[in-house]
């Protein structure tokens, strides 16, 4: 009954936005609803659900993506990007292009999040595919593969460092194998698979990519990248220092705010308003009217991300994500299979990568406890099953498609394709170092 109700809510989801032509935030809140009700959940529960489905989705990302947002449209106006583009262009060339989105995102995926990274490299792809006439999926993809895959395999992201903890795994070994598993989920998800995606048209309402500024007008090479890149540098470099200033707590929590994504991201705009904004001869009050334009254009964005974040709220406190797992349980297969599959199905059911993790290994962990087995594979195996065909029920999907200006349709064949690829070629990657390490 729950697997049918979790099926019948997508379908009608899909349905009510590609058929019905419906306000993808209200068929969120509709779907929610009749969820909630499906599933059986008491009045009373269902508006506290919402409230904090809703909370707790922008609570932690409405920052990021606001500030994101008007860091990627400084940096559009500005010539920032244009320049990054062009250097790209002038040191990869157009035939390695998108190769040199690959390799900007695995470096920049080690330390953030994956949503940091995908509103701070935003612009980049916006002004790459300005600069060679490309399709912004054909650009942007394999970045997207390498920022996935590094969220999903390796810490210290959120559910691979939960997932160590549950597992007693070993972060070194856990970070040596999770690399080994990446390369060829990267490689084979992000720039091969691009190429087939190289005539999907793209029509995005988030106007990055700005006209073409005269070279002598725009900002050095070095600020450029400075400005954009500045919060990754500041968490990375957070993230770097830490573990080493053990007997100085109040410096440690002070570098440990400092990094913080929020804080890095405020410290950014505060510099980058000077930087590319005032110091290129703009006045305060055009950065200003730049930053309220960026508002405006992620404002749909961000009511998409909170109704999304109710409908997963309602399958937790439903208790139907706990009824398919210990179903799943009772299936005799390989413990790293299964640990695999019980992931990438909550994942297909409530959408949340780090929330299908976490779930994943509360239920497979005590199975540990009687059938030998790596628990350094394990992480890996969870943490790609939990990356498996990300879909309506995914924040990233309608991130992905509002940004890149995609069709439902597109959105299936090169998103969520791509997140498949990087989970099954990641499950064969555990696989195969399961059977040279044991």
């Amino acid at each position: 009954m729950v697997i049918f109700v979790l099926v019948f809510c997508i379908v009608t989801l899909i349905l009510l936005v590609t058929w019905a032509k419906l306000n993808v935030f209200l068929t969120f809140l509709i779907i929610s609803l009749m969820a909630a009700l499906l599933l059986g959940m008491p009045l009373t529960h269902i508006t506290q659900s919402v409230n904090k489905g809703i909370g707790d989705m922008l609570g932690s990302l409405v920052i990021i993506i606001v500030l994101g947002a008007m860091l990627g449209k400084l940096v559009g106006v500005s010539g920032a990007a244009q320049k990054i583009a062009t250097s790209m262009r002038n040191a990869f060339g157009e035939k390695y292009i998108t190769w040199a989105m690959c390799v900007t995102g695995f470096i920049v995926g080690i330390s953030l999040f994956y949503n940091v990274g995908f509103f701070l490299l935003i612009p980049i792809i916006f002004s790459v595919a300005n600069q060679y006439k490309l399709p912004l999926v054909y650009v942007g993809i394999p970045m997207l593969a390498s920022l996935s895959v590094m969220h999903g395999f390796l810490p210290p992201h959120p559910s691979p460092m939960a997932l160590l903890t549950q597992f007693h795994a070993d972060i070194a070994k856990v970070f040596v194998y999770g690399i080994i598993v990446a390369v060829p989920a990267i490689v084979i998800s992000g720039p091969l698979f691009a190429r087939f995606l190289r005539n999907m048209p793209s029509n995005s309402i988030i106007a990055m990519s700005v006209q073409e500024i005269p070279a002598e007008k725009l900002p050095s090479l070095v600020n450029s990248i400075l400005s954009s890149l500045l919060p990754v540098i500041v968490i990375g470099l957070s993230i770097i220092i830490t573990p080493y200033i053990g007997t100085h707590p109040r410096l440690k929590n002070i570098i440990t705010f400092l990094g913080d994504p929020n804080i890095a991201m405020m410290e950014t705009i505060m510099i980058a308003t000077y930087t590319l904004g005032i110091r290129m001869g703009m006045k305060l009050t055009e950065v200003m009217n730049v930053y309220a334009d960026a508002v405006k254009e992620i404002s749909m964005i961000l009511l998409i991300i909170g109704s999304a974040g109710i409908l997963k709220q309602i399958f937790l406190d439903s208790g139907a994500s706990n009824q398919i797992a210990n179903t799943l349980q009772g299936l005799n297969l390989p413990p790293l299979l299964l640990g695999w599959i019980i992931a990438a199905v909550l994942r297909l059911c409530l959408g949340s990568a780090t929330v299908a993790g976490l779930t994943a290994a509360g239920i497979i962990y005590p199975l540990m406890q009687h059938i030998p087995v790596d628990p350094n594979l394990m992480v890996l195996s969870v943490g790609a099953g939990s990356l498996f065909c990300s879909h309506v029920n995914d924040t990233s999907f309608w991130v992905t498609k509002e940004y890149f200006g995609l069709s439902m349709k597109n959105t299936f064949l090169s998103w969520s394709l791509m997140e498949t690829l990087v989970s099954t070629i990641g499950l064969a990657g555990v696989l195969i170092l399961n059977t040279f390490i044991h």
